[in-house]
């Protein structure tokens, strides 16, 4: 009897049809990125473990799909170590390579690697697959695409700035109503020092940039789990539930965390992006959101996440800026800020 064909969940076939939607979305997005300037580039699809590893945090690292390593591999693992049944030690000996996570940590590889043949600041676009070992649900694939705009080798703000309006314009073409949040790293580091959890910045910021989906007590369990005191958890309750214009917003967390300096100079820098945006025709919303964290390891500066308005699905678009991300790969002191489109759920 033949074998009834199937593909891996969380992967999709797609016709014709399909396919045609989703290049008028590609060739949407493309136009405006190269309208603001932007150039293509592509990355391998795999990468070595070196790379990826470390970048995504602990989480993250769980969901990286890994590659056996060719040839007989399991030969050059030893008996003892077959036995013991841990799954991490045995992956790190028997596979050097995984697929790209997401495509802002290769770019930051190439950026280091092609160093001398870039010129700085360097303005790229990239759409391509990615993948990950997630969970497939509605609007959530194993594998899919983003579209990703960044530009490295400058910190200045005006580049958080044309990200809003890359944002503002592709939404606009694509006639999808949409809300941007937007937060800044530093900030939520001044509050985790204000709260005496300095060290805890990492736990902090993954428990409560999943506010929206688990709520506040589940927020509080995680958090508390994670060894954060009940003391500090209780001094950030009526942080998280600021409330106000982004203005407002700014001026209560500046009394808030005034004693912290990289606090301060979160809230400096967004007043910065807000004075911008208010010279502009920006026509999408955009909202100061102080629970906003995304739990990626690398940002360090702003962080953004674009949802939209007429359909529960999560963040479409979201990315940040990131100051640390091509020193590890021997580039240091280039700053970079970026966001990537969802493709698929768009």
């Amino acid at each position: 009897m033949a074998q009834k064909p199937s593909i891996p969940k969380g992967t999709r076939d797609f016709f014709p049809a399909i396919m045609a939607k989703r290049n008028f979305i590609f060739d949407t997005i493309k136009s405006v990125f190269q309208l603001y300037g932007f150039q293509s580039i592509e990355t391998p699809a795999m990468e070595n473990l070196s790379t990826l590893m470390g970048k995504y945090g602990e989480e993250g690292d769980k969901l990286l799909f890994k590659i056996l390593n060719s040839g007989d591999f399991a030969s050059k693992v030893p008996d003892e170590m077959l036995q013991e049944k841990n799954s991490i030690k045995l992956t790190n000996k028997i596979s050097e390579k995984g697929l790209r996570y997401d495509l802002t940590v290769p770019f930051a590889r190439f950026v280091g690697q092609n160093r001398n043949e870039l010129v700085f600041p360097f303005k790229r676009y990239q759409i391509q697959p990615v993948w990950r070992a997630d969970r497939p649900q509605k609007g959530r694939y194993r594998e899919f695409y983003q579209c990703d705009v960044d530009v490295v080798g400058s910190n200045s703000l005006l580049n958080e700035v044309e990200l809003i309006q890359i944002v503002d314009e592709v939404y606009k073409r694509l006639n999808i109503n949409v809300t941007l949040k937007i937060n800044n790293r530093k900030i939520l580091s001044g509050i985790a020092e204000t709260i005496g959890e300095a060290d805890r910045i990492i736990d902090i910021t993954v428990a409560i940039d999943k506010l929206d989906k688990i709520g506040l007590e589940k927020v509080n369990q995680e958090l508390e789990l994670k060894g954060v005191s009940t003391a500090a958890i209780e001094k950030l309750q009526p942080i998280l539930a600021l409330s106000g214009s982004n203005s407002e917003k700014l001026d209560q967390i500046e009394k808030v965390i005034c004693g912290s300096q990289v606090g301060s100079k979160g809230i400096e820098e967004m007043r910065c992006v807000f004075d911008y945006l208010a010279k502009l025709e920006i026509g999408v919303e955009v909202e100061l959101d102080l629970t906003l964290a995304r739990g990626l390891n690398y940002y360090t500066g702003a962080i953004f996440e674009v949802k939209a308005n007429d359909v529960e699905i999560g963040s479409i678009t979201g990315g940040g800026r990131y100051d640390d991300l091509t020193g590890i790969f021997g580039l240091p002191d280039v700053s970079g800020v970026g966001i990537p489109f969802g493709a698929d759920r768009i």
